[in-house]
C-alpha cells in the first residue's frame, strides 16, 4: 500500500539556493537549540553565529560539535579565525557540514585553512500537501512518545545508532554510547520537537523524533531495534510523521541520511527527492 502510494507522486523537486538556505537556517535552530540544553551541564561549551550558520565545541567526542548552515551570508575570515584558535586552544578538531549549494568561494577558503574531506551526507526532500495522510505498513503502530516512557524511546535511538545498518557509504564517526546517550536527550529536549515509537505485534521495534521549522518537518533521530529491521518499522514512522506534519500546515519535510543507506532507500520509496549533499571537512587540531 505504501509503495503504492508513493508510486503516485509526480512532484519533481528542484531546489534553489533560496530553499536550501531555508533548510540550513532550520538545521542551524535545531543545533543551536540542542547545545543551548548542553550548556546547562557542559557550562564550558562554546558557541559562535558565523557566516549565516552556527559553530559549537561542547563536550569531547560530540556530534554536536560542529559548524552548520555556513556559506548562505558572507564570511568574515577574522571572526572565523577566532572560531579556529579557540578550538586550538581546546586541541579540538573543528568540523564543517557545508551545503553543495553554499558559496563554493567558502569551500576553497577552507581547504587553504588546512580542512580535509571526510565524508559526505545527503538532504532529501519532499513537498507536503495540506490534509495529506500516507497510508500505513500492515501490524505496525505508531503515536507519540508519552513523558513516562522517555527513557525507552532514548535507549531504542541510542541501541539503534550504536547498531547501524551497513548498506551504504559507512559514517566516518562513531561514539561511545553514554556519550551518544547524553546527546540524544539533549536533542530530545530541543524547541519544537515531538517524540514517536513504533511497535510491531506489540512489542517495541522503533522510535523516531520530527522537529518543525517554518514550515519545514525535520524527520530526525529514526532508529530500529536490530530484531525488528527489514519489517517495515521505517516506513511506518515515516508515514506518521509526514502525516502530523502535513496536518501541521508544513509545506516540506526533510531528512539527512548517509549516501546510499537504508535510510536513504526508505526515503526515496516515500517520494523523497535528492536536494543536495553536504561535504563533511574536519580541521584536525593544531
Amino acid at each position: 500500500m505504501w509503495s503504492a502510494w508513493a508510486d503516485t507522486l509526480t512532484i519533481h523537486m528542484f531546489c534553489s539556493t533560496d530553499l536550501a538556505a531555508r533548510i540550513e537556517r532550520a538545521e542551524r535552530r535545531l543545533v543551536a537549540s540542542a547545545v543551548a540544553r548542553v550548556r546547562q551541564r557542559v557550562p564550558d561549551t562554546f558557541t559562535a553565529d558565523i557566516a549565516g550558520g552556527f559553530v559549537a565545541c561542547t563536550e569531547p567526542g560530540s556530534p554536536l560539535n560542529k559548524a552548520v548552515g555556513l556559506g548562505f551570508a558572507p564570511f568574515d575570515a577574522a571572526a572565523w579565525a577566532a572560531v579556529e584558535a579557540e578550538h586550538t586552544r581546546r586541541e579540538a578538531p573543528l568540523q564543517v557540514e557545508l551545503s553543495t549549494l553554499a558559496d563554493p568561494a567558502l569551500a576553497h577558503e577552507l581547504a587553504g585553512r588546512g580542512f580535509r574531506l571526510v565524508n559526505f551526507e545527503n538532504v532529501s526532500g519532499r513537498p507536503l500537501a495540506p490534509g495529506e495522510r500516507p497510508a500505513m505498513p500492515p501490524g505496525l503502530v505508531v503515536d507519540v512518545c508519552p513523558a513516562h516512557a522517555i527513557e525507552r524511546w532514548l535507549d531504542v535511538i541510542v541501541t539503534g545508532f550504536c547498531t547501524p545498518d551497513t548498506q551504504g557509504v559507512a559514517s566516518h564517526e562513531a561514539y561511545d554510547r553514554a556519550l551518544i546517550a547524553g546527546i540524544v536527550r539533549d536533542f530530545a529536549n530541543a524547541d519544537g520537537v515531538t517524540l514517536f515509537l513504533a511497535t510491531r505485534a506489540g512489542d517495541l521495534a522503533g522510535a523516531a523524533s520530527m522537529r518543525l521549522d517554518d514550515g519545514v518537518a525535520q524527520l530526525c533521530g529514526a532508529a530500529t531495534l536490530p530484531a525488528h529491521r527489514r519489517h517495515g518499522v521505517q516506513t511506518a514512522l515515516l508515514a506518521h510523521r509526514l502525516g502530523r506534519a502535513a496536518a501541521a500546515g508544513c509545506d516540506l519535510a526533510v531528512a539527512t541520511t548517509q549516501p546510499g543507506s537504508k535510510s536513504q532507500q526508505n526515503m526515496q520509496r516515500a517520494g523523497f527527492h535528492l536536494l543536495y549533499g553536504r561535504s563533511i571537512l574536519v580541521r584536525p587540531p593544531a
